[in-house]
């Protein structure tokens, strides 16, 4: 296993799923255009939810290359991981929606493995990550999240405590 580097893909992984999050408390409803535009997926329900944006999409995938540079690991890596997470994170909402979950509502498991996992098997173009860690670095991620979601409450980053 490797510790650091999984260290520094799970910090790429916090920024590229914190930062739509950040962008909405920054620019508050400006530039907020719903992914899927609205639109009702066949079942009547809608197809990702208002708070899955252009925005938030656009902001991490601006973002994470950054900070993948900024740490010294290549850009194209935080473009991997933004994308793959941002993939994840709009599965999730699609299965929820198809749950009759309301937007941002928890569901446990499925809002932090498909965010985790498809940014970690993806790194795996990149780098050597072995299977083993990046089942660790889910984990880690999915713990790590309910930990840290409480904290992220109380300084007014996150709008539920879960």
């Amino acid at each position: 296993m490797q510790p650091l580097l999984l260290l520094e893909l799970l910090i790429l992984l916090a920024v590229a799923n914190g930062t739509p999050v950040i962008a909405k408390k920054i620019l508050g409803d400006r530039l907020a255009r719903p992914l899927d535009g609205g639109t009702l997926f066949y079942d009547g329900k809608p197809v990702f939810g208002p708070t899955k944006t252009i925005r938030g999409i656009v902001a991490s995938l601006l973002v994470t290359p950054f900070a993948a540079w900024l740490m010294g690991l290549q850009w194209e890596l935080g473009v991997v991981i933004a994308a793959a997470a941002m993939a994840g994170d709009l599965c999730s909402s699609f299965v929820k929606r198809r749950m009759t979950l309301p937007s941002s509502s928890m569901a446990l498991g499925l809002d932090h493995i498909p965010e985790s996992l498809l940014p970690l098997l993806g790194s795996r173009l990149l780098l050597p990550l072995s299977l083993l860690d990046v089942l660790a670095g889910v984990a880690i991620f999915c713990v790590g999240a309910l930990l840290l979601s409480p904290i992220l409450y109380r300084f007014n980053l996150r709008d539920r405590p879960y």
